[in-house]
């Protein structure tokens, strides 16, 4: 095969795998930091317009409406003495000496908030919104929270609750607790860990309230890592919220229903995995089901995300191995949600059979035994998910993904693959996207990065265009086409059924729309280009689509030139064969069956250079390059 057409079909589908359309956003409501704020935790409580950012010294509380964010400062003091010890005692964390908020969290009707404090943790209640008290000494800051910033530590508040894991750093081996609340505080023992780094902990539900448990996702030191091997192993831990400790002399104040899986990010069967468990986000239903995401990355820190059935994770937890115990396992086996009082499931054989063996055989692998197909370069700081409820009744994922260049990805996942709906570019700086937060309820999506933080509509249907094929090819299950109001339109409950919307989601089909109109001969006015006849032109196509091929034809097809995307456009590129002459150069884009022409432009010849004045009336749609190559 010609090696040309190889390499255009090869770009295609590139192509498809990259973002079909690119953004930049500048509308948006933002508030913006008065200094950097390195490490940051956010808390969004569901269906409000409230923001909650733990900083420096600071807790903001940012409330945002359609343009603008109101926001209100609450200093959280800092003792300069403690500074200077911990400048005097730590030389490693010398730039971590100061009070960082790093857990904002809601038990129960109290809002929990918890400090670094130069090294030495604190925890108070967030009183109005205004006023700091103490906790109640019995809750030990340090079991909550990290003594510095950068070493990671997770919380999460359920039933009233509040569970922390923190990662190992300092000699300390890592745990994960339940540290306040109504219920007795547990925690793991030191072996079932191995240096733990968190990325994540959600709440799995079940249909019977016993049966709730408590996922946490991190990854640990390969102890038997050869030069070879990857360091890390990437985890799945879970807890049952009903567990309450074990018997006096057997895991006492431990969990007694803590179990761990090893996860693998690749593709099966290959040596390339992905074994760092960097973020993770939960989509779960009542009936345990639903997804996991997570980023996850390599030796060379290069970012991928995987999917994993949580149905799949449950039935792994209850029904394999443990890895190193050859006996029978007892009925009902170690492990097992059950309340304190279940004699069964809480005597000392089975205790001790947690206690020594709290990883179980089966390795869990990804949906479909791969990473999901993303042709992105940036590397994948944050992840958040929704799912929604499609004009066919169907529910769909959409992923959102925060990029170490301050971009967003809007990501339809299907039983298909991944469609990259869209790229945002949000800030001016391109600084790496450090925290989000999605509300479905209200239909927001919160982002933040070290200078400010920034709010987008999750249904952002009016960006696709007015056209009901454009509408129909952003593949969004936000957002269908109405039929009545000839418009793309945010879906809502009560419009689903009516009939008006139209929607296709699993594949690009645009003929739902009806057979597309011949499109014109000439439906743009072309804009009289007058250059030099021995100086170079190139002409720029504003590119909408990246998924779309686009072409020039030259007097109405007597000649086609092939059309080179460079950054927002696509350039006219002539050929030895195909020089540039006097006439009407059309821009035109095809796409799923819909053809449109984009821009057309007159060239003509004044044998000396473009005037001043010409140049200025000609603004921004003539890209004029004095170089001696043509963009091929």
């Amino acid at each position: 095969m010609n090696l040309l057409v190889l390499a255009t079909l090869f770009s295609v589908v590139l192509a498809e795998k990259s973002p079909r359309l690119k953004f930049i956003v500048n509308e948006s409501p933002r508030f913006r930091f008065i200094k950097p704020e390195n490490f940051t935790t956010v808390y969004h409580q569901q269906e409000t317009d409230v923001l909650y950012v733990g900083g420096q010294g600071v807790i903001y509380k940012l409330s945002f409406r359609d343009k603008e964010v109101h926001d209100i400062q609450i200093p959280v003091v800092m003792d300069e003495n403690a500074k200077e010890l911990c400048h005097s005692k730590s030389s490693q964390w010398k730039h971590e000496c100061d009070n960082f908020i790093t857990v904002i969290e809601k038990v129960g009707d109290s809002m929990v908030v918890c400090g670094t404090r130069a090294g030495t943790p604190k925890c108070w209640l967030l009183v109005n919104d205004s006023t700091l008290t103490d906790m109640s000494e019995e809750t030990a800051a340090s079991n909550i929270l990290a003594p510095f910033p950068s070493q990671r530590s997770i919380s999460l508040s359920a039933d009233e609750n509040l569970y922390s894991a923190l990662s190992a750093a300092a000699g300390q081996t890592g745990t994960i607790r339940r540290t306040f609340g109504s219920k007795k505080q547990l925690k793991t023992e030191n072996k079932w860990l191995q240096n733990p780094q968190f990325a994540g902990a959600a709440v799995i539900p079940h249909e019977e309230k016993l049966k709730n448990e408590i996922y946490f996702f991190f990854s640990e030191v390969n102890s038997s890592s050869s030069l070879d091997e990857e360091p890390y192993r990437a985890r799945i831990g879970r807890v049952c919220m009903v567990d309450e400790g074990g018997l006096q002399n057997v895991l006492p104040n431990s969990w007694t229903t803590f179990l761990k899986a090893r996860v693998m990010c690749g593709k099966s069967g290959t040596p390339v995995q992905y074994n760092n468990f960097k973020q993770a986000f939960v989509l779960t239903s009542h009936l345990r089901t639903g997804l996991i995401y997570g980023i996850f990355s390599n030796a060379w820190n290069t970012t991928v995300v995987c999917a994993y059935s949580i149905e799949d994770i449950d039935k792994a937890f209850s029904s394999s191995k443990l890895k190193g115990y050859n006996s029978p396992l007892a009925n009902p086996r170690p492990g097992t949600c059950a309340f304190k009082n279940n004699t069964q499931a809480h005597n000392q054989k089975i205790l001790s059979v947690i206690r020594d063996h709290p990883e179980i055989e089966e390795v869990i692998g990804p949906v479909h035994d791969v990473p999901l197909e993303l042709s992105v370069q940036d590397h994948f700081t944050h992840i958040v998910a929704d799912t929604v409820l499609a004009v066919n009744d169907e529910h769909y994922s959409i992923i959102y993904l925060g990029t170490e260049k301050g971009k967003v990805l809007k990501v339809l996942h299907t039983i298909e693959g991944a469609f990259i709906i869209a790229q945002y570019s949000l800030f001016h700086d391109d600084s790496p996207v450090t925290n989000m937060a999605i509300d479905p309820k209200k239909g927001h999506l919160y982002i933040g990065t070290q200078l400010e933080v920034q709010r987008l509509p999750l249904a952002d249907c009016g960006r696709y265009g007015l056209s009901c094929r454009e509408c129909i090819l952003s593949r969004d299950p936000y957002c269908a086409w109405d039929v009545h109001k000839k418009k793309c339109t945010a879906i809502t409950t009560g419009s689903i059924n009516t009939g008006s919307l139209i929607q296709t989601l699993d594949h690009s089909n645009a003929s739902i729309c009806g057979d597309a109109k011949a499109p014109k001969a000439r439906s743009t006015i072309p804009k009289e280009v007058l250059v030099d006849k021995d100086g170079p032109v190139l002409l720029p196509c504003p590119v909408r689509s990246y998924h779309a091929s686009y072409r020039w034809e030259k007097d109405n097809c007597i000649k086609t030139y092939p059309c080179t995307i460079s950054g927002s456009s696509c350039v006219l590129a002539p050929t030895p064969e195909l020089p540039l002459k006097e006439g009407v150069f059309r821009c035109l884009a095809e796409e799923s069956g819909l053809q449109q022409e984009v821009v057309s432009y007159k060239l003509v010849f004044n044998g000396g250079p473009l005037s001043t004045s010409l140049a200025s009336t000609l603004g921004s749609t003539l890209l004029l390059a004095v170089t001696a190559h043509w963009l091929l």
